[in-house]
Parts: structure tokens; sequence; C-alpha cells
């Protein structure tokens, strides 16, 4: 097959997928596809070539960037009676979800002041040496 007979039935069936993707909300694929006298296999067939050109045209990070640093914080934690009863609400729903950076903290209300008020400036530590 030369050159322009591919890209005349490339734009041609892309022109189809295009019309498929607009059709009525209410309309299967298949039923689109069956009404308009288009073969299931062609459909995908194209369908999948389109999207493996579009991945492939994609921009993907390099294989060879270092990965990102990681660091740990140690902190002292509270008196062992504290320590209990912060276990004890570890079954407890999460209330609150707090994100600096690329930290997560979940916390429910149980917490106490202490433990946040350590947990917060330790977040806010770490963020600084990101």
């Amino acid at each position: 097959m030369d050159q322009l007979t591919h890209n005349v039935r490339r734009a041609n069936w892309l022109n189809i997928i295009k019309q498929c993707q607009e059709r009525p909300a209410n309309v299967t694929v298949r039923q689109w596809l069956k009404d308009n006298d288009i073969k299931e296999k062609s459909y995908y067939y194209w369908l999948r070539k389109f999207r493996k050109e579009s991945y492939d045209q994609m921009q993907l990070p390099a294989a060879t960037e270092e990965p990102a640093e990681v660091s740990f914080v140690e902190f002292a934690a509270p008196t062992s009676e504290k320590v209990v009863s912060t276990q004890n609400s570890l079954n407890s729903t999460t209330t609150a979800v707090i994100r600096h950076g690329a930290i997560t903290l979940e916390i429910s209300n149980a917490i106490s002041e202490e433990v946040l008020s350590l947990l917060l400036k330790e977040v806010i530590h770490a963020g600084e040496r990101c």
C-alpha cells in the first residue's frame, strides 16, 4: 500500500473514531458501529493504532534521572501514657488530612495537642529541606 492510500485510510478512520466518540450518550459503541455498517474489529484495530501513536508521542521522563532524595526525621515520642491513649485512637476515623509537599498526615480528633504540635513542627521542618 502506498503512502497516499495509507494517509487517506488513516484520515477516514480518524473521522469515524471521532464520530463514534461524539455519539449520543444512550447509544453503545457496538450499536453505533452496527448502525453505521462498520466492522467492530476494524474499528478497534484503528483505535488501538491511534492510541499507540499518541502514547509514543508523549514525552516520558528519562530513565537515567536520579531518584528523589529520601530523608527521615527522628522525634521524641510523648510519654508512654499518652502513647497508649493515641494507639487506642488509631481505630477512629480520620477527621483531617494535612499535606505539605510529599508528606501526608491523616489525623483523628483523638490526637493529643502535644503530638499534633510535634508532628506539625516536623512536617514544616522536613518540607523546608525538600
